[in-house]
C-alpha cells in the first residue's frame, strides 16, 4: 500500500517502490495484527516476522538506534551487543510490554525445546508507544492470545492505519498508527528491497510537513488544536534483503532521524524514538560446527543508496500511517482526525 497514487499527496522519491509498497516486499518478511477496539479501548499488537523459518535457529543480522530514549522497549541491549534478532518483533502499548514478552517467550519455547536447557535463553524483542490518549491503557487489555493472533495472522499483505499496535496511536496532532513503504535499489546488477514499517505516535500538533509543505499549520487552524509538547513516540523498523553487517545496520538505523525531520519531528524530550534494522541477506545459525563462518557485506563507499532509500521509505511510512488511519473517538471522549479529513 503505502500512499496510493490518488491520495493527492506528493513525496519526492528517487527510488521506485516495490510491488506492494510495504516492508513485505522483502522476500520472506510477513506482518500481522491483532486489533482491540471497544468504546474507550483502542489498542492491539503488531508482529513483524523477518522470515518464515525458526528465527531462534536462523537469526537475522540486526542493528538499532535509540534516537531519544524516552521508551520502554525490550531486547535492545542484546541487539546492540550481538547484532542479531532471533524472535518476531512486536509492537504494542507501553503497559503491555510485559504481557507481550511473556507470550513471545512461550511462542519461542514451543518450537525450541533446547532454549534454557541445552543452550542459552532467548532475547525477545517488544517495542512500545503510549496509546493512552485514545486507549484505556491502565486496563491492560492486551492478552497473550492477542500476541499469538498477530503472529499467526502474519502475511505479505496487511492493513495500515489504526490497526494492531497502532490502533490507539496519535501522531502530529492527528490519528496515527501503522504505516509501511518500500524502495527498490539496484546493486551489482540485481534489484534489492529496502522496506520500513512504523508505529507512529509522535510530534506536536501543527508541525506536520508533507513533501516540504507545512500542511500541519493549516490543519491546526481548522481544528483549533491546542499546542502541546512532543510527548509521543515512534517505533521504526527498517529491513532489507541486502547483505549488511550489524555495524552497517546500525548506520542505517541512525539515518531514520532524517526522515523524522522531514515530516516535522524534533524528537522532543518526552518522545521515545527507537529504530530497529535487520537484513535477511545474512542468516546466522544458532549452532555451528565451525569457528569461522562466512558473511557478505556491502562496500561502505557505495552504501549511500541504502541510506537514501531507507529515509524515503521511513518518511512515506509515517505519512501512510496518517493517511490510512481513521478518525477515532476514544478514551474520555478524546477525538483525533484522520489526515484524509483535510485533503
Amino acid at each position: 500500500m503505502g500512499l496510493p497514487s490518488d491520495s493527492g499527496l506528493e513525496l519526492y522519491s528517487k527510488w521506485p517502490s516495490g510491488k506492494r509498497n510495504l516492508i513485505t516486499d522483502i522476500p520472506g518478511v510477513k506482518v500481522g495484527h491483532a486489533t482491540i477496539k471497544d468504546g474507550e479501548i483502542n489498542t492491539g499488537v503488531t508482529a513483524i516476522l523477518p522470515h518464515g523459518g525458526n528465527l531462534f535457529k536462523e537469526k537475522v543480522m540486526a542493528g538499532c538506534a535509540v534516537l531519544n530514549g524516552f521508551g520502554k522497549s525490550l531486547g535492545l541491549v542484546q541487539i546492540e551487543e550481538l547484532g542479531t534478532i532471533e524472535t518476531p518483533i512486536l509492537m504494542t502499548n507501553t503497559l503491555s510490554v510485559g504481557t507481550a514478552a511473556e507470550a513471545l517467550v512461550k511462542y519461542m519455547l514451543k518450537d525450541n525445546p533446547d532454549i534454557g536447557v541445552e543452550t542459552g535463553t532467548v532475547n525477545c524483542v517488544v517495542t512500545e508507544c503510549n496509546d493512552g490518549r485514545l486507549n484505556d491503557i491502565r486496563g491492560l487489555h492486551v492478552k497473550e492470545e492477542h500476541v499469538n493472533e498477530a503472529i499467526n495472522n502474519a502475511s505479505e499483505d496487511f492493513e495500515e492505519g489504526a490497526v494492531g499496535g497502532g490502533t490507539g496511536m496519535v501522531c502530529l496532532g492527528l490519528k496515527g498508527g501503522i504505516g509501511s513503504a518500500s524502495r527498490v535499489i539496484p546493486v551489482d546488477g540485481k534489484d534489492y528491497t529496502v522496506g520500513a514499517i512504523v508505529m507512529s505516535n509522535f510530534g506536536s500538533s501543527g508541525n506536520l510537513v508533507i513533501g516540504g509543505d507545512h500542511i500541519g499549520a493549516r490543519i491546526k487552524e481548522r481544528i483549533d488544536a491546542e499546542s502541546k509538547k512532543d510527548l509521543g513516540s515512534i517505533i521504526i523498523v527498517v529491513g532489507t534483503d541486502l547483505p549488511l553487517s550489524d555495524r552497517q545496520l546500525n548506520r542505517v538505523a541512525r539515518r531514520a532521524a532524517a526522515a523524522l525531520g522531514r515530516v516535522g519531528s524534533y524528537m522532543g524530550n518526552g518522545s521515545g524514538d527507537v529504530v530497529l534494522s535487520f537484513s535477511t541477506g545474512n542468516i546466522l545459525s544458532h549452532y555451528s560446527e565451525k569457528d569461522i563462518i562466512d558473511i557478505k557485506v556491502m562496500y561502505d563507499e557505495n552504501i549511500d543508496k541504502v541510506f537514501e532509500s531507507a529515509v524515503e521509505a521511513v518518511e512515506e511510512s509515517i505519512i501512510s500511517a496518517l493517511y490510512h488511519a481513521e478518525t477515532t473517538t476514544g478514551f474520555r471522549g478524546n477525538k483525533y482526525y484522520s489526515l484524509r479529513e483535510f485533503l
